[in-house]
């Protein structure tokens, strides 16, 4: 009773304990809402308070000049939080903002006479910069432009005309830059009200700047005016733009040829016309150059532009690879960069097409390796990439033996290919599933296992290093002809070869032999699973279902069980060689009148006569393996095969061992070519089984056996066992 007590304080102490810890962590966090509010509302007020000063103090006098800097300041800082932006626009800093990117008028002429403005540049410096920062969320952009900032933003960028502090112009010049970028990005309907207010030449202009930082954000500025907009990039090229953006691409700024590339592969993207022009420029040399760059940014962009390049244009192809683009390309498929390594890929892909020259360069520079390779990827832009490379590379010949001596067909084959959406640039190419390029692949190449090539992989099956002898025999049962199956897999060795792999140690090397080995046996129909009740093997004419167990002209009756069953010999005598000898030999069954069957059960002895009798009977599971004993005792080869039949729907992981040691002990080759057909097919299931290697070893005689006689076969029809 004590220790109840106790137990029952503790209980109420802990219980008690526990309200008190969620009564203060309700308090808390009431505490913590309510400072949520209140910081909030601090926040509301102090953005008040800062557009106010802005509101009243857009003048040239400098005590209001210090306030506007000192108000635009605590504002952008601010603006750097993206969870405050939203309540620096709902506090109207927006108009404010947009003030301010001009310069105030003076009070007088005669002060603006000779004399400098407070904080020149500076203030709206700081503008601009504050509503690049807001205009980074979308739902902001078009509220900046519809308060007109877009006329002041280029009107600043115009400031170096005549401005005499060269430092601050190029900071208020950049920082406009910088705010068109953020207004018009991803926005179709501010990128064309740029070029309407007169933006893009002032911008193609500061490409040619002093100052690198602004010539970097005046390229980024085109490079986002230009991204899927025609009229952008019609006027850009208009104002003489491409030769200064090539001058770029040799610049030693890693930050300057980056943007310069992106503003040629926007300007290109889908405009084939544009295009020409930038290569007539003489863009491609340097484009090749930044291949070699230290920024790998530049890298991707400039493999980008290339595959652009070669997706049209064949001559252009030619030039790319002739001047030396292929070995850099090859050496970023290795990049630890995914991006690099993509848009490599891309461009090896598209120079790849078509072109025989490009296709053996690409192979020659060591480039199908770190293509296969790529397959292995869970990205899937760049599996497709490197898979569309191949396809391309597939199309040569010469390819051929180098794409199957490392494996590639096998890695093909084994690939986990995902399917995702595609990059944004890539979108508008045409592109296929991962899957049906690889399909493709290996089409190309089963349609050049002939003639000279099929010789020289032959060859290479023989004298080749083990490796090679088998990434060969692997390649050609997936891709060879069923007619020249005999002269690869039995005349020159082929067969062994992948013998040697199923019965390896090693787990990939049974599954690529086991993959093989069931492709093989597909392609010569030899051991498929039986698909239709075969015909009686001996035609003859049947006495008929009404005969069965019938006593009329009955001449023998057997003892089944102790219960009579009626037939007649002649039709026994029909039925096979056993009871033949039985009647017509010197056995005592000869002149008996009952006839004892010790070792059968009475209705599969029912079954055995009414196949007698009519040709034909259905084999249910339940009866299947009892019934194929009596066919193989009675030699009755038309039922037996009736019985494997039934046998081999119901193969299964746990019954295929004891389904080979039935076909082997009544030779039921049907069975047997179903089991072995089955181990092949489910090696992902069996290879699990601790029994597996055993299994293997009991086969794998049999299965060479079949092979050996399907494939001696001349023609498909002969090759049935």
């Amino acid at each position: 009773m004590e220790n109840h007590h106790k137990h029952t304080e503790r209980s109420s102490t802990t219980s008690g304990r526990r309200s008190l810890k969620r009564k203060l962590d309700e308090d808390l966090e009431d505490d913590r809402n309510v400072a949520s509010d209140d910081t909030q509302q601090d926040l509301a007020r102090e953005v008040r308070t800062q557009v106010e000063i802005l509101e009243s103090s857009f003048s040239s006098s400098e005590s209001d000049r210090a306030s506007s800097k000192r108000a635009i300041h605590v504002l952008s800082e601010l603006a750097k939080n993206e969870e405050i932006v939203n309540v620096i626009v709902d506090c109207g800093a927006v108009p404010a903002l947009v003030q301010h990117l001009q310069a105030p008028p003076y009070v007088s002429e005669s002060e603006g006479e000779g004399n400098q403005m407070p904080y020149e540049h500076e203030v709206e410096k700081g503008s601009a910069f504050t509503l690049g920062l807001l205009a980074i969320k979308p739902e902001h952009q078009q509220l900046i432009v519809d308060a007109g900032a877009l006329p002041h933003l280029v009107n600043l960028l115009k400031r170096h005309r005549d401005a005499q502090n060269s430092r601050a112009v190029n900071g208020v010049i950049r920082r406009a830059a910088d705010a068109v970028t953020n207004l018009a990005h991803e926005n179709s309907s501010i990128k064309t009200c740029v070029r309407i207010e007169g933006g893009i030449p002032p911008l193609v202009e500061l490409l040619e700047f002093v100052d690198s930082k602004v010539q970097r954000a005046a390229a980024g500025s085109l490079r986002t005016l230009a991204f899927k907009n025609d009229e952008n990039k019609n006027q850009i090229v208009e104002c003489n733009a491409l030769p200064t953006l090539i001058l770029m691409l040799r610049s030693e700024d890693t930050a300057i040829h980056y943007e310069a590339v992106g503003v040629i592969g926007n300007l290109v993207h889908s405009s084939p016309n544009i295009k020409k022009e930038v290569l007539l420029a003489g863009a491609l040399q340097p484009v090749i150059g930044l291949l070699s760059s230290s920024c790998s940014e530049s890298q991707r962009e400039a493999a980008l532009l290339l595959g652009q390049f070669a997706a049209t244009d064949s001559d252009c192809k030619i030039h790319i690879v002739q001047r030396g683009a292929v070995p850099p390309l090859i050496e970023m498929l290795q990049s630890p960069d995914a991006q690099l390594r993509e848009m490599s890929a891309f461009a090896l892909g598209r120079l790849a097409q078509v072109d025989t020259h490009n296709q053996a360069g690409i192979a020659h520079c060591g480039g199908i390796i770190p293509l296969l390779k790529l397959l292995d990827s869970k990205n899937g832009s760049l599996q497709h990439n490197a898979a569309f490379a191949l396809y391309g590379l597939a199309d040569n010949e010469d390819n051929v033996a180098d794409l199957i001596n490392v494996g590639g067909v096998q890695k093909l084959q084994d690939g986990e290919f995902i399917v995702q959406p595609w990059a944004p640039k890539l979108s508008s190419l045409t592109m296929q599933p991962t899957r049906d390029c690889v399909a493709k692949t290996l089409k190309r190449l089963e349609e050049k296992i002939h003639g000279r090539i099929l010789g020289h992989l032959l060859y290479l099956m023989r004298i080749g290093e083990k490796v090679i002898q088998r990434r060969v025999a692997l390649a050609l049962a997936h891709l060879c002809s069923p007619d020249d199956q005999k002269s690869i897999f039995i005349d020159n060795n082929g067969l062994e070869l992948l013998l040697e792999l199923l019965e390896s140690t090693n787990l990939k090397h049974q599954r690529d032999g086991s993959v093989a080995l069931c492709k093989l046996a597909n392609k010569a129909s030899s051991l498929s699973q039986v698909d239709a009740a075969p015909p009686s093997p001996v035609p003859q004419v049947y006495l008929g279902e009404q005969y069965v167990n019938n006593s009329t002209l009955s001449d023998v009756t057997f003892l089944v069980e102790g219960k009579r069953f009626y037939a007649h010999r002649i039709c026994l005598l029909a039925s096979s060689d056993a009871f033949r000898a039985m009647f017509d030999g010197g056995y005592r069954e000869r002149d008996a009148k009952d006839i004892e069957i010790p070792n059968i059960r009475g209705d599969v002895f029912e079954l055995m006569m009414r196949y007698i009798y009519t040709g034909s009977v259905d084999v249910n599971l339940d009866v299947a393996q009892d019934l194929l004993r009596a066919a193989d005792q009675y030699l009755l080869e038309g039922l037996k095969r009736l019985c494997e039949y039934a046998i081999a729907q119901d193969i299964s992981v746990e019954s295929v061992s004891l389904m080979f040691e039935l076909s082997e002990a009544f030779n039921a080759l049907t069975l047997r070519n179903a089991c072995i057909l089955f181990i092949l097919e489910k090696f992902d299931q069996l290879s699990v089984m601790p029994w597996y290697s055993h299994l293997i070893q009991r086969v794998l005689p049999e299965t060479r056996s079949y092979f050996v006689r399907a494939l001696t076969r001349a023609t498909q029809a002969d090759m049935r066992v």
